[in-house]
């Protein structure tokens, strides 16, 4: 029997669709996407982009990696979901893994980076029996009450408010001004070690040093929110190791699966043993399919050499920046693997749909700063293709 191809929506119907059916909190570009390979992806006319947005860092192997899909495939074919009332034979195997690469001892399963960073600040209150967070301004953690009470953006708090309370910001890269505000309420302080929605800010020289140091001397925890920066975004496994610098807790989510939704918060052994039978959980947290996507993801990465092309591809992303991109709004190029900000001078939203027209996605963070965090597997050309057009936008 012949199968039936299925019917997609045309550009148009997908659009007013979602305008009838879907609560709008989206500010979406219009533009209607309907498959991708590497670091490519075409709209439902057929037309062709270069991904640099990469589903905001978590395709970081690119799309419909040939391993990943495979790797799912087989794990729906055999189970997909059981919840956690029972073990399974791939999630302690990708736990095991997860300990290995991020040098913390044990982890829990979540769904997404907010989860992730909920049951860092659970634990953390569990572990220290302390009720206060210290965060950075221009930080961002999630939109979950917890996860937005520590981040900074008034746009996103203040509709929302009371949030959890006890949480504090400091500036970021003053390592003094959290000394001054660790009090004995502290039960953590709370770090992107590259802030990303605040646009791809980028930690002082010893900065998260001294923040260990003064964490250590008040008994106060440290969370490293890696959950976009780390599986390989900045040229190694997680931007922690640029420091040398290891948290008690750290948040991973984006690409850890391949773009299947996973988040985990893991912990050294002496945090996570506060957490007892009871005390958090999730439905869908660890199940098969996405551990079969994050093991797949993993080995992908080791066996394809792919951080060491993160960092290669990465550091040409930025010098042709910095060589091509010569407007008058271009203030300066940032950034470590696969993880660059273009720094302008004025607001750059209007770029996004400039450069979407002339066949290249980018992302703006923060207003001011063009964010690239495109596949790893992105090639010369396709960077070329994406240096070239946005050397050419306009204000």
């Amino acid at each position: 029997m012949a199968r039936t191809k299925q019917v997609r929506l045309s550009a148009e119907e997908a659009i007013a669709k979602d305008a009838r059916y879907v609560i709008q909190t989206y500010g979406r570009q219009p533009v209607v996407l309907s498959r991708g390979k590497g670091a490519l992806v075409w709209d439902v006319n057929g037309r062709e982009y270069v991904d640099c947005v990469a589903g905001i860092a978590v395709n970081n192997l690119g799309h419909c990696h040939p391993k990943v899909v495979a790797a799912i495939q087989e794990q729906a074919a055999r189970l997909m979901h059981t919840s956690n009332l029972y073990y399974t034979d791939i999630q302690p195997e990708l736990a095991e893994k997860l300990a290995q690469i991020t040098k913390m001892d044990r982890v829990f399963f979540a769904n997404s980076g907010t989860e992730s960073i909920e049951a860092a600040l659970k634990l953390a209150r569990k572990a220290t029996g302390k009720k206060g967070f210290i965060a950075a301004e221009h930080c961002f953690h999630g939109r979950t009450m917890g996860a937005l009470s520590i981040t900074h953006k008034a746009k996103y708090r203040e509709p929302f408010e009371p949030l959890v309370p006890g949480a504090r910001f400091v500036p970021y890269g003053d390592a003094d001004a959290i000394r001054r505000a660790l009090d004995n309420d502290v039960a953590a302080v709370v770090l992107e070690p590259i802030q990303g929605e605040g646009g791809v800010r980028m930690p002082p020289d010893g900065y998260l040093e001294e923040v260990r140091e003064a964490c250590d001397r008040a008994g106060v925890l440290l969370i490293f929110d890696e959950v976009q920066t780390g599986m390989g975004r900045t040229g190694k496994w997680f931007a922690k190791e640029y420091s040398g610098v290891e948290p008690d807790i750290m948040c991973v989510a984006k690409g850890i699966a391949g773009g299947f939704p996973m988040g985990i918060m893991a912990a050294q052994e002496g945090v996570a043993s506060a957490f007892r039978k009871g005390d958090h959980a999730s439905t869908f947290g660890g199940n098969a399919l996405g551990c079969a996507a994050a093991l797949a993801t993993i080995r992908a990465i080791e066996e394809e050499n792919l951080l060491e092309r993160s960092r290669v591809m990465g550091e040409y992303l930025k010098k042709e920046l910095s060589i091509h991109c010569k407007q008058d709004f271009v203030d300066h190029v940032r950034g470590v693997g696969m993880m660059v900000g273009v720094q302008l001078n004025k607001d750059g939203n209007s770029l996004v749909d400039k450069a979407r027209e002339k066949g290249v996605l980018i992302n703006v963070a923060s207003d001011t700063v063009i964010r690239l965090v495109p596949p790893f597997v992105i090639t010369r050309e396709q960077v070329d293709k994406a240096v070239g057009v946005i050397s050419e936008l306009t204000l």
